[in-house]
């Protein structure tokens, strides 16, 4: 019987990470896992359990590590500038790189079998989540003035997603960082304010 082969979990993470950001959680094979990690599948399944279990670990990895844009945007002094922080961050990273564009949230779940319904689940959860803190940071900028008593939180924070998720998936299909930037551009044109 062989030794088991000793390698590092963080770096075979980023690897899969990575091979899930280009193909999706379904589009990833388990040959794909193991030559990106160079892991052979028996010991990606003691380091990490099953396929589902491998994803779930890299997407926490990849909000931990790509997605600090996100509460930092919340500490933004103004609704308008949270939103624009926000989406001028995910384009800067949907865009970073070029071998996989767009964003490991959408593209992870945007199509699957009844297999992959825990982690379809688990990505909608995430971007609830997600969007539920967007709309509490618009409340709080109702509450201070920033936005007109007229504002529909909810609906603003929604649209952002919507503006969000859509760039996420026009980066995937090789839209550029420039026209991108127009995007947010006419998306925050008519941003509701008091001032």
């Amino acid at each position: 019987m062989g030794r088991h082969r000793e390698f590092d979990v963080d770096q075979a993470l980023d690897a899969a990470l990575t091979v899930f950001w280009r193909k999706g959680y379904e589009g990833a094979s388990y040959t794909d896992l193991t030559q990106a990690t160079g892991v052979e599948r028996p010991a990606l399944y003691s380091a990490f359990g099953n396929k589902e279990a491998l994803f779930l670990r890299a997407l926490e990895r990849y909000y931990a590590h790509y997605l600090a844009f996100f509460p930092a945007a919340l500490e933004q002094p103004s609704s308008r500038r949270v939103a624009q922080h926000i989406l001028r961050s995910a384009v800067e990273l949907n865009t970073r790189y070029p071998e996989h564009t767009g964003c490991l949230g959408i593209h992870g779940a945007i199509a699957g079998s009844d297999d992959a319904e825990p982690i379809r689940q688990a990505l909608i959860d995430a971007r609830a989540a997600g969007e539920a803190a967007l709309r509490e940071r618009f409340e709080r900028a109702q509450r201070e003035g920033d936005l007109p008593a007229t504002a529909n939180c909810a609906v603003l924070a929604a649209y952002i997603c919507a503006v969000l998720h859509g760039m996420a998936v026009q980066a995937k299909a090789g839209f550029s960082r420039e026209m991108l930037e127009m995007v947010i551009e006419q998306a925050l044109a008519t941003w509701p304010s008091d001032h």
